[in-house]
């Protein structure tokens, strides 16, 4: 029983090393803890959400870790030449909170939070608050 526990520790650690010594395996181990940022927990992947014209809209994932929700999303202005906006509103410490990031073209964009209760989104095109499509609650 212990030659064979002996063995299986012995070939598992060798395993492991092996891993760890590989230069793929170590950029995969890298590249997964940022996606596990978002990933690990309860994930909600929302989206599309358009602006009340279409020519732009949001979508991404919200999750919480460690007490921490965080969002991490991705905003298309398919027109470009204007302006798009994407709003979010949030309860936190028993009050509201809002505020808005804009992009022409394409972007990527991330922000958390502590003790974030309510995540709803809306997004505008051609203004902050012009052409807005629809609220939904992403969190």
């Amino acid at each position: 029983m212990r030659k064979t526990l002996a063995a299986t520790l012995l070939a598992g650690s060798m395993a492991v090393s092996a891993l760890a010594f590989a230069p793929g395996a170590q950029a995969a181990t890298q590249a997964g803890t940022a996606v596990s940022a978002v990933s690990t927990g309860s994930v909600h992947n929302w989206g599309k959400f358009f602006s009340s014209d279409r020519k732009a809209y949001t979508f991404g994932q919200t999750g919480k870790r460690n007490g921490i929700v965080v969002t991490k999303w991705h905003g298309v202005d398919k027109v470009g030449g204007k302006r798009a906006w994407v709003w979010f509103e949030f309860y936190k410490n028993g009050g509201w909170h809002k505020f808005n990031r804009s992009w022409d073209g394409k972007v990527v964009g991330s922000w958390s939070g502590r003790g974030i209760k309510k995540i709803y989104t809306f997004t505008c095109w051609a203004g902050k608050l012009d052409n807005c499509g629809r609220k939904y609650r992403i969190y």
